[in-house]
């Protein structure tokens, strides 16, 4: 995909340093974009202004050749790693390669994120290589403002997305209620209740058949729900609100999309109906703030807003709270589900082409929890909400 690097040139200009390097696998979104290699162990990228070069192990050379974004691809054997692996050691042996590559490359100072390997670090400076850290995370930062082609990829996660929360709600819609109020698979013909695992798997089977994939995903129940990041376990019940939220990862692109709905089965207790209430009135708050120069500081304020003033705490009225409105109001996503931009206190300064997620929401272990969040992008003049599923508690 393309890129604009002009803010790590002017890094590099303004810190004097000949290079900026990542040793990291794939896993690492910042390898990944600036290298533009998908490799899972980790491989050493330097990027000089005028040249990108990686170097890779032989079993990922040719790979690297005609899949990443690199001027110049070196092996490892090129510098007799093996050799001085086994005279020096793993550790010593790498850095003295990198420190060779570096030198092939007319760099004598190097810019590194803060969570480049020390033991690298130390290396590199053993062999002459000034290094330093880069604290402000800039190719984050670059990350941050998407192309037209990555806004593409995540539009793409966003439809697999939709499509496997409208196969989640489909499933809490078609289940039976036993006497105790526990929901029963639709799919089972034993009675075996329909629990959040069973509801994960549809989810994950339908991304499959999107072109997506996730390591995990929440659907949390009743007291489950009333914790932002419980993953949820055990039989679902009706009448209790159920949250459900999805963050996939197009396979291809690697893009991310992220979505929350809650939904219940029968009709919710008047207090969970009048959270709702409250939470979709807080996301178009949130919504309405959102333009090019506003903060992230400023939509988050805008939800605590309608919260505080219907008499519930928030983090921003009371630090210590473990019930309301208890985690920040949205965050950046993209090859990370959470990247910059971030909607809390700390907010920074909106710009068109962030794609932010829009997530407020009320919990107390007494009642369960609530939860709606879209996904848009920041645009010239305003926001584009990508999300295109309904915000509806009751399901039948």
């Amino acid at each position: 995909m393309s890129r604009d690097l002009s803010a790590l040139d002017d890094l590099l200009d303004s810190a004097g340093a000949d290079a900026y390097c990542i040793e990291a696998g794939s896993t690492d979104s910042n390898q990944l974009y600036l290298s533009g290699f998908d490799a899972p162990d980790p491989f050493f990228t330097a990027y000089t202004g005028e040249e990108l070069a990686v170097l890779v192990s032989g079993l990922e050379y040719g790979r690297a050749r005609t899949e990443s974004h690199a001027d110049t691809v070196a092996r490892l054997s090129t510098y007799d790693y093996q050799e001085r692996a086994a005279e020096e050691g793993r550790p010593a042996a790498l850095s003295g390669v990198y420190a060779d590559f570096l030198a092939d490359l007319d760099v004598e100072s190097a810019l590194v994120p803060e969570r480049f390997p020390v033991g690298f670090a130390d290396g590199l400076r053993e062999a002459g290589v000034a290094v330093d850290a880069d604290h402000d995370d800039v190719i984050e930062t670059v990350r941050a403002t998407k192309t037209a082609e990555e806004l593409d990829a995540v539009r793409r996660a966003q439809a697999a997305n939709e499509a496997a929360m409208a196969a989640a709600e489909e499933l809490i819609a078609a289940a039976d209620v036993r006497g105790d109020g526990t929901l029963l698979d639709p799919a089972a013909d034993d009675g075996s209740p329909l629990t959040s695992e069973r509801v994960k798997e549809e989810i994950e089977v339908t991304l499959l058949r999107h072109g997506c994939a996730l390591d995990e995903t929440i659907v949390a129940c009743g007291a489950d729900a009333a914790d932002p990041h419980d993953r949820g376990s055990g039989p679902l019940t009706a009448g209790e609100p159920v949250i459900v939220d999805i963050f996939p990862r197009e396979k291809s692109s690697k893009y991310h999309s992220d979505m929350t709905r809650t939904f219940c089965k029968g009709e919710p207790d008047e207090t969970v109906a009048a959270w709702f209430d409250l939470t979709e009135e807080a996301l178009e708050a949130a919504l309405d703030a959102v333009e090019p120069g506003a903060t992230g500081a400023e939509v988050h304020a805008a939800a605590c807003d309608v919260y505080e003033d219907a008499g519930h705490p928030t983090l921003r009225s009371d630090p210590d709270t473990e019930t309301g409105f208890i985690h920040s109001t949205g965050h950046g996503v993209g090859l990370d589900v959470h990247e910059r931009p971030g909607l809390n206190p700390r907010g920074e300064e909106l710009e068109p082409g962030h794609v932010i997620t829009v997530e407020p929401g009320l919990y107390d272990p007494e009642v369960g929890g609530v939860r709606i969040e879209d996904i848009v992008f920041v645009t010239e003049d305003g926001y584009e909400n990508i999300t295109d599923y309904p915000v509806e508690l009751v399901v039948e």
